[in-house]
C-alpha cells in the first residue's frame, strides 16, 4: 500500500497553510504547530528540511520564521514527499540492484519501476497551489484517465 508517513503530511499541512497566507507573511514553526496541534519540535525540524531543500525560505528575527520560496504553483506534492523521504518507491528494488537473489528472473520488476514513473508524474503534476485551493480534481484524474485509456489501447494491441 502506498502510504505518504507523518513528516510528509505535516509537510502538506504547513505547506498549505503558507501557501493560504499572504506571500510575504511568514510564520513559525510553533505557530504552525498550534494552528493544526502538531507538536512544535516535530514541526520545526520539518520545516528545517523544507528550508534545507529549498522549498522554504527561512528568516530569523522577530518577524521571522517560514515562507514559499518559489510560488505554490511551482512546487509539487512530488517536490515535498521527496524533499522529506527521499525518492518515491514502489519496489524494494528501486534501481538496478543487482544484489537481489530475483533480479535476473523478476517479472514484475520492469512493470513496476513503470508504475512507478506514473505515481511521479500524477504527484508531480499535484501543485500546492491546487491543494491550497483543495481543488484536489483538476489535474490528478485527468492523468489517471488517460494512463488508463493508454493502458487499455495498450492491452488491447497486445490481445490483436
Amino acid at each position: 500500500m502506498l502510504r505518504l508517513s507523518k513528516k510528509t503530511d505535516y509537510a502538506l499541512i504547513a505547506l498549505k497553510d503558507l501557501a493560504s497566507s499572504p506571500s510575504e507573511t511568514s510564520c513559525s514553526a510553533r505557530e504552525i504547530a498550534a494552528r493544526y496541534d502538531i507538536p512544535v519540535e516535530l514541526m520545526a525540524k520539518v520545516l528545517q528540511r523544507l528550508a534545507r531543500r529549498g522549498l522554504l525560505e527561512s528568516h530569523q528575527g522577530t518577524r521571522g520564521g517560514y515562507k514559499l520560496s518559489r510560488p505554490a504553483d511551482r512546487i509539487s506534492v512530488a517536490d515535498v514527499i521527496q524533499a522529506i523521504d527521499g525518492p518515491v518507491l514502489v519496489t524494494a528494488c528501486s534501481d538496478e540492484d543487482e544484489t537481489c537473489e530475483q533480479y535476473s528472473k523478476c517479472n514484475v520488476r520492469d512493470p513496476l519501476w513503470r508504475l512507478k514513473d506514473r505515481i511521479v508524474q500524477a504527484l508531480a503534476s499535484f501543485t500546492l497551489q491546487e491543494l491550497a485551493e483543495g481543488d484536489a480534481q483538476s489535474t490528478f484524474p485527468t492523468l489517471m484517465a488517460s494512463d488508463e485509456m493508454a493502458s487499455a489501447s495498450t492491452s488491447q494491441r497486445s490481445v490483436d
